[in-house]
C-alpha cells in the first residue's frame, strides 16, 4: 500500500485507535465495530476485519512491514524513511510500494519492536541490535545519529534450513562442490565460511550442519541466534547485553568456554567477530574435531589476516595466533555475491604454514560466476585431508 492510498485509511485507523484507547484489551472485531459506529462509519464485515488486522499488526506485529516479512522469498527489509522501504528477495535490493504515514510512525514501530525484543530505544540510547521473538534480526537507529528519518534493518531468519539440493537449484553451488563439502563434513575437518554481509554464510552453515551425523551433539554459540540446522541434537547458546545497571553481560567468548564443558561433538561459533577467536582456536587444538563458524572477509586468502586482527583484540600476538591457526583450521569456504544478487560458493581453500611460520590459504577449488569449479594447487592437499579424516 503506498503512502498516498494509505492516508484516508490512516485517518480512520487513528480515529478507531483513540476510541479503543479508552478501554483495555485487544482490538477485537466487536470493539472495532463499536468504535466505527461511534465514528459514524458503517462498514461491512470485510472492512471491519481489515481494520482489525491493521490495528493488531500495528500493536503486536510489524505494522506495514508485516506482509513483507511474511513473504517466504524476502531475506531483508530495509526502511530508510516513511516512503522508502527496500526488500531483498535473493536477487538484490528492490524498492517496495509499502510506506508509512510519516517519520514518527517509523519511530513508533522501531521502538515497539525494540521493546518486544526486551531492549531500549530512545534519545538516550538511539540504536538497538536485537533479535525478535520469531528470530528476525532487528537493527534500528534514531535521529540525530541518523540524518532524517529513523532507519530499520530487519534480517529475516528462515524457519527451516535450506536443503543441499535447494542450494544447488538456487545456484549457490554445483553438485561437485556439494559432494566436496559433504566429504569435508564426513572427515570432520574444521572449517570457516567466509564472505561479506548478505552473501549467505549463515544459510550455508545451517545447511551443512543439517548433514552432520544425527547421533552427534552440536553446540552453537551465537551473538544472535540465527542458525537453524535441521538436526535432532542441537544446543543453542546466545549472548546477552548488560542491563541498564551495566550488569548481566554475557559475551561470545563466555559462551565458547561454556560450550566446551557441554560435551560438543561439533562446536560452532555463529560468527567470529572478536576475542572469542582465541577460545575457538584453543578448542580446535584440543581434540574438538569438526568445529566451524563464519567470519567476515573479502576473500578466502584474507581469512588468516582477519583472524590475526581479531586475535590481537584478545592480546594474542601474531606468532601465537598463526601457530594455533596452523593446527586448528583446515578449510575455508568463501561465498560471494554477484551484481545480480546471486549468492554462490566462489572458492574453497586449504591452509598451509609457510617456512616463516605464518599461515596462508591455498585455493583448492575456484568457481566462476557460471559453471563448475576448477581445481587449484591446494586440491591434492584437500583430497588427502578428506581421506585421512574419513579413515
Amino acid at each position: 500500500m503506498s503512502v498516498d492510498r494509505a492516508e484516508p485509511r490512516a485517518a480512520l485507523l487513528d480515529a478507531v485507535r483513540l476510541r479503543l484507547a479508552e478501554y483495555s484489551g485487544d482490538p477485537t472485531p466487536s470493539r472495532v465495530a463499536a468504535a466505527l459506529r461511534a465514528e459514524g462509519r458503517l462498514l461491512g464485515d470485510t472492512e471491519v476485519l481489515g481494520v482489525v488486522t491493521a490495528l493488531r499488526s500495528e500493536m503486536v506485529g510489524a505494522g506495514p512491514l508485516e506482509p513483507l516479512l511474511a513473504d517466504p522469498d524476502v531475506t531483508d527489509v530495509l526502511v530508510n524513511g516513511p516512503d522508502e522501504v527496500w526488500v531483498d528477495r535473493g536477487h538484490g535490493l528492490e524498492r517496495s510500494d509499502v510506506g508509512f504515514a510519516d517519520a514518527s510512525a517509523v519511530r513508533r514501530l522501531a521502538q515497539r519492536l525494540a521493546t518486544t525484543a526486551g531492549r531500549r530505544l530512545d534519545d538516550a540510547r538511539p540504536w538497538v541490535d536485537a533479535r525478535l521473538p520469531d528470530g528476525t534480526r532487528l537493527h534500528a537507529v534514531l535521529p540525530p545519529v541518523v540524518v532524517g528519518s529513523p532507519c530499520l534493518s530487519l534480517r529475516v531468519v528462515r524457519a527451516r534450513a535450506f536443503a543441499l539440493d535447494e542450494l544447488i537449484a538456487a545456484g549457490t553451488l554445483d553438485a561437485e562442490t556439494a559432494k566436496l563439502l559433504r566429504a569435508v563434513l564426513d572427515a570432520r575437518l574444521s572449517f570457516m565460511i567466509s564472505g561479506g554481509t548478505g552473501t549467505g554464510k549463515t544459510t550455508l552453515l545451517s545447511c551443512l550442519l543439517g548433514l552432520v551425523e544425527p547421533d552427534l551433539r552440536i553446540v552453537l554459540a551465537e551473538d544472535s541466534a540465527e542458525l537453524r540446522p535441521d538436526h535432532p541434537h542441537v544446543v543453542r547458546l546466545e549472548t546477552r547485553p548488560a542491563n541498564q545497571e551495566g550488569a548481566g553481560l554475557v559475551e561470545l567468548r563466555d559462551l565458547v568456554r561454556q560450550a566446551l564443558r557441554m560435551r560438543p561433538d561439533r562446536l560452532v561459533v555463529g560468527e567470529v567477530r572478536g576475542p572469542e577467536v582465541t577460545e575457538l582456536l584453543a578448542a580446535l587444538n584440543t581434540g574438538h574435531e569438526g568445529g566451524c563458524g563464519t567470519v567476515h572477509a573479502n576473500a578466502a586468502c584474507d581469512v588468516p589476516a582477519r583472524l590475526e586482527a581479531l586475535g590481537s583484540t584478545a592480546g594474542l600476538d601474531r606468532a601465537a595466533l598463526h601457530s594455533q591457526l596452523a593446527a586448528a583450521l583446515s578449510v575455508v569456504v568463501h561465498l560471494a555475491r554477484d551484481r545480480s544478487g546471486l549468492r554462490r560458493v566462489a572458492e574453497i581453500h586449504v591452509l598451509e604454514r609457510r617456512a616463516d611460520g605464518l599461515v596462508v590459504t591455498v585455493p583448492a577449488v575456484v568457481r566462476g560466476a557460471h559453471g563448475a569449479g576448477e581445481r587449484g594447487p591446494g586440491w591434492d592437499r584437500l583430497a588427502v585431508l578428506c581421506e585421512r579424516g574419513a579413515s
